[in-house]
């Protein structure tokens, strides 16, 4: 597949306007837009023409991790707790917990709750604390995934995860019709599996690899990709790995070694992977071309197959940070500009 690496593939600039925080899509044609301890959501094409006039704000507390609601307001994880809030910071309802333990201090959690898109569910993880006896021999359980009414913050179901407080990223589907969840742990890497969510609880449909973490559902598709990264663990643990899965499957309809991609693969490294549309998966990373010296490139594979289609050409420098909007086109950052993009 390594001749893949020689065929470039244009694109167009379709704007560029100013930002000096993190952006990213959201439902209902979006964007989150976090600058500091202060998070606003913003209807995306008057944001990209450059007009800042946000639908909803709040300012958050250090450390805490925040997902936009899709009826308003935002859904907030922080060290003891997990709350709802109105666009104007108050307080819909609030679900304590345990401290959060780890290694950031002050403690915080390992990731942010997910809002259903359709306004039912609530997804967050919590840390679970071992009796006294047990405490000197591991210190804590596996974390818990809690399936919350988006109303009024009860539990509606609780499953033990396989993670102990490293990282988490929870998603879902367009539709509200499956949660995709992704837990990372010190040694033994990312695991993941998707749910469907009703008010009697999650019933698990499927499972990313071993070490794979979800990368994103396809749009209007049934189908969904994870990611393995090396992240050199141990001698075994060297490989950047795709896996295509349709929703519903007891295993990948397809797998792509992108090892496969490089001219140099002990140099390449792979960041992430983006789906552009139902048609196309943006994967980023670090490419060493067999003429030239290491660099950002931008990957783009037929979201079908993991087929690799070749790089993109850029007029303008990009580096890793992307975001998707599902429709073929997505953002890339310059310093503090954003560049809006499609296919040529």
């Amino acid at each position: 597949m390594r001749e893949t690496g020689d065929v470039r593939i244009g694109v167009v600039v379709l704007g560029t306007v100013e930002e000096p925080g993190t952006v990213r899509a959201v439902a209902g044609g979006r964007l989150y837009v976090r600058t500091g301890n202060r998070a606003e959501v913003h209807d995306r094409e008057p944001y990209l023409a450059g007009v800042r006039e946000p639908v909803g704000s709040c300012e958050l507390p250090p450390g805490a991790r925040a997902e936009p609601a899709p009826d308003g307001g935002f859904v907030v994880a922080e060290a003891e707790r997990v709350r709802a809030l109105a666009d104007d910071g108050t307080v819909r309802w609030e679900r304590g917990h345990d401290t959060w333990h780890g290694g950031h201090r002050p403690p915080r959690a390992p990731g942010a709750p997910a809002a259903d898109p359709r306004g039912r569910f609530v997804a967050a993880a919590v840390p679970t604390p071992l009796p006294a006896d047990e405490v000197a021999r591991r210190g804590y359980g596996r974390d818990r995934l809690l399936l919350l009414d988006a109303a009024t913050g009860d539990v509606l179901d609780e499953q033990p995860v396989a993670a102990v407080s490293g990282a988490l990223a929870l998603e879902w589907r367009e539709d509200g019709g499956l949660l995709g969840a992704s837990f990372w742990t010190a040694w033994y890497g990312w695991a993941s599996h998707w749910a469907e969510a009703s008010r009697r609880g999650l019933r698990t449909v499927g499972g990313g690899p071993d070490r794979h973490g979800l990368a994103g559902f396809v749009p209007r598709t049934s189908r969904l990709v994870t990611f393995r990264r090396a992240e050199h663990m141990s001698l075994d643990d060297d490989r950047y790995e795709l896996a295509l899965h349709e929703a519903a499957a007891p295993r990948p309809t397809a797998v792509l070694d992108l090892n496969d991609l490089s001219w140099d693969p002990e140099n390449d490294d792979f960041e992430q992977v983006h789906p552009l549309d139902e048609a196309h998966l943006l994967v980023t990373g670090d490419h060493v071309p067999r003429h030239g010296p290491l660099g950002p490139a931008h990957w783009l594979l037929a979201a079908d197959s993991l087929r690799p289609l070749g790089r993109l050409r850029y007029p303008r420098p990009v580096g890793d940070v992307v975001t998707a909007f599902g429709d073929g086109t997505w953002l890339t950052r310059e310093g503090g500009r954003l560049h809006h993009w499609g296919l040529a």
